[in-house]
């Protein structure tokens, strides 16, 4: 018997009770079966289906966990508390994104802002980021905010 979101209910509100799932033996499973992609994580098939509504719950919680350490990311005074969020944000597979010295692409970063610049070569790349992005295994969660080089005009 395993216990899980001890002290939490269904409904979101603070109780006293564990919820507790009975894990049920499956006779002759093949300890090999294959192991199927369900929302990006890997999962044993059967460990969804004996509690599919822990393993929704489970998710929501991951996501609305995930939001609040973006947030605190975003308000963190010290470099070395952001940096650790994202330490442990990367643990989870939600990955900090900083295109610098990147092609800037729109369908993937937001631009902030230009800066002029004499070389050529470095037209349309992302000087800096601004505000940092984030990808859950791939997933877009924010596009990261950037300064984008432009060349400067040249008069004759």
């Amino acid at each position: 018997m395993a216990s899980w979101f001890k002290g939490k209910s269904k409904d979101g509100g603070n109780e006293d009770s564990t919820i507790q799932v009975e894990a049920q033996v499956i006779e002759n499973a093949d300890a090999a079966a294959p192991v199927e992609l369900v929302d990006d994580f890997r999962v044993e098939p059967a460990l969804v289906s004996i509690a599919p509504e822990l393993y929704d719950q489970a998710l929501d919680e991951r996501r609305a966990l995930v939001t609040l350490c973006l947030y605190a990311h975003d308000r963190a005074r010290s470099s070395g508390v952001a940096e650790r969020i994202e330490e442990g944000l990367a643990a989870v597979g939600v990955d900090a994104v900083r295109p610098d010295g990147a092609k800037f692409d729109p369908s993937v970063h937001e631009a902030g802002g230009t800066m002029g610049t004499e070389d050529e070569a470095l037209d349309g790349t992302v000087a800096e980021t601004e505000v940092v992005g984030f990808s859950d295994r791939g997933q877009v969660l924010r596009p990261p905010i950037v300064t984008v080089y432009t060349a400067k005009a040249t008069t004759a």
